[in-house]
């Protein structure tokens, strides 16, 4: 019985620890534990797979996949931020600190007048229409020059030679024989003084003869004219013929201004605009003038015409040849306001124009790429014609990160209007200066293609230039004022030489804009004593050599194209011969700064 008892007992505690279980089960178990785990185990696979990527804001080609420094320019990298937000479809998005970094900076397109300070740059010379010959009246032998050097003033009257004449002491002759026949034949004396006349003797000097009775074997010759001599073109001794000049006469009372003025910025001049000029022979002083005069033919070779100011020259403070650097301020010749955008916020590709434009309302800054077509260019302005709107913003600031990072992403940029999907590879990138922009040598090694369809005759006379320009790089690598202004020089020589006539349409206006940039940029250079403004015109000339070569070619040439990300705050690029870097911003002090963008094979 009592073994029945505890057996029951058993069983009772067995339920009890059974139900208790259960319960426990019930009340604590949770059926998402399971799903949670899952979930969990899933994210860690997924942030494992998509794994932070650091990138550098001024050189978005670098990919790592941990923090650190950018090996190209020692800055921070940044973490490389995935926007979930939706953008147009060829917007590049940035992040807030990817645009402080590379200091991208907007402007907002607004309405202005059109206007612009043409510098120009001349010479002083004769007024043409004061220039005059002293001729000889009579033909003979000069025993005596009284006026003996270039340069002498010469006044009217003023006894200038001494001549033996045959034919003059013959007409002596007549005059006196002529004179006892003077009560028969009174028009026979007035014949032979009239002959006399047209020699230029004057009335007191023929009646001198007819009261001495004698005949001269030397006779005095009197300026006719005023001036100063410009040309001596006898000796003493020489035989001269009737007619035949002495002495070439410049009046300089008045003299002319006559400038350059290079064919893009014909548009703004227009007759009786004020010219302001200057010269080092009175410095401190500004002159003004007014156009009176444009050559209505342009040179073929150099394209560029002349203008003229009508100067008085008062006290003979002016000199012919003497150089001048002349400024107009010109307003553009039409009505209202023009739509004005900064000319940093352009990038040109010799074909096209294109801006960057913020999206507006992103959540984060995106901008997509616009082509824009360009009006009158100014000092550091264009008017836009077409493309933009009023109260739109355009990068100004910064441009060339923003194509980069659109460049990376596949979306359309500068040199790929189409967009083309960028090759990056996880992990650290170094092939910086392997990426090529469309046109550039690829990995396969094909040949750059020009914009345009070139004649060969201009392509073959653009490699002096290519040339010249190599020997300036190398003296300001130098640091060498003197070598870099020699240098510009012949640059520009070997640029004067380059036959525009061979271009047509659209190729000749993109190439007088290129032309007319780089004169005014090796005129800094060739003119300037500071290496840094030297520098600094250098960087502008490169950026136009660099249009033109794009947009033109070279003939059997390799070209490397060169970034400094140091000089100048936002960085300045060159061509060089070679890849290696030799930085022609810092010279020996930061020597390899800099790596190569773009390689063109030619």
């Amino acid at each position: 019985m009592k073994s029945k008892i505890l057996n029951k007992k058993n069983i009772r505690s067995a339920l009890l620890i059974v139900a208790g279980i259960l319960l426990g089960w019930l009340l604590f178990h949770s059926p998402g534990q399971k799903n949670a785990k899952h979930s969990a185990e899933n994210a860690s696979a997924d942030t494992a797979q998509h794994k932070q990527i650091w990138t550098c804001a001024m050189h978005p080609q670098i990919r790592m996949d941990h923090p650190g420094k950018c090996p190209i320019c020692g800055m921070d990298l940044i973490p490389l931020v995935k926007s979930n937000t939706t953008i147009e479809e060829n917007a590049i998005q940035m992040s807030e600190s990817a645009m402080k970094l590379a200091e991208v900076q907007t402007t907002l397109v607004g309405r202005g007048i059109a206007s612009k300070e043409v510098r120009l740059y001349g010479k002083i010379q004769p007024d043409e229409r004061l220039l005059v010959s002293q001729s000889a009246h009579v033909p003979g032998r000069i025993e005596q020059l009284l006026v003996n050097f270039t340069g002498e003033n010469v006044s009217k009257g003023q006894l200038i030679a001494r001549i033996y004449s045959p034919e003059l002491i013959t007409a002596q002759k007549e005059l006196l024989e002529s004179k006892t026949l003077e009560d028969k034949y009174p028009a026979v004396l007035e014949a032979a003084r009239e002959k006399l006349r047209l020699w230029k003797l004057s009335d007191q000097q023929i009646a001198g003869i007819e009261k001495s009775g004698t005949v001269k074997s030397i006779f005095d010759i009197y300026a006719t004219r005023s001036g100063i001599v410009a040309d001596r073109k006898v000796s003493a001794g020489d035989y001269v013929s009737q007619g035949q000049v002495l002495f070439d006469l410049a009046d300089l009372s008045q003299l002319w201004a006559v400038f350059d003025v290079y064919e893009a910025d014909l548009p703004w001049i227009s007759m009786g605009a004020n010219v302001e000029f200057t010269t080092q022979a009175v410095p401190g002083k500004t002159f003004n003038g007014r156009i009176s005069f444009i050559d209505p033919v342009v040179d073929p070779s150099t394209r560029i015409t002349k203008i003229r100011v009508e100067l008085p020259n008062t006290g003979m403070q002016f000199k012919p040849e003497m150089f001048l650097n002349g400024i107009i301020h010109s307003g553009q010749k039409s009505t209202g306001e023009q739509l004005i955008v900064p000319k940093s916020a352009v990038l040109w590709t010799g074909t096209r124009s294109v801006v960057y434009v913020r999206i507006p309302g992103a959540a984060q800054p995106a901008f997509k790429m616009r082509e824009v077509i360009l009006g009158n260019s100014m000092h550091d302005r264009y008017e836009v014609v077409d493309g933009l709107k009023s109260g739109e913003e355009v990068v100004t600031n910064g441009t060339f990160s923003v194509d980069a990072a659109a460049q990376l992403e596949g979306k359309p940029s500068m040199m790929n209007p189409e967009g083309e999907t960028a090759n990056i590879m996880p992990g650290m990138d170094m092939s910086g200066g392997d990426h090529p922009k469309s046109g550039s040598v690829n990995e396969q090694g094909n040949s750059n293609a020009s914009a345009f369809k070139v004649n060969m005759d201009f392509i073959m006379q653009l490699n002096p230039v290519y040339d010249q320009y190599i020997v300036l790089k190398n003296a300001l690598v130098q640091s060498d004022v003197n070598k870099t202004r020699d240098a510009s020089k012949n640059m520009g020589i070997a640029l004067s030489k380059v036959n525009s006539t061979l271009l047509s349409g659209h190729a000749h206006q993109q190439w007088m804009e290129i032309l007319n940039d780089m004169n005014k940029q090796l005129s800094t250079l060739g003119n300037s004593g500071n290496i840094q403004d030297q520098r600094l015109a250098f960087s502008g000339l490169s950026n136009d050599l660099y249009h033109a070569v794009k947009s033109f070619g070279l003939m059997k040439k390799t070209v490397y194209y060169q970034f400094c990300p140091m000089f100048n705050k936002t960085g300045a690029y060159w061509l060089s011969e070679s890849k290696e870097i030799r930085n022609p911003y810092y010279g020996d002090a930061m020597l390899s700064c800099g790596e190569t963008k773009e390689t063109m094979k030619f």
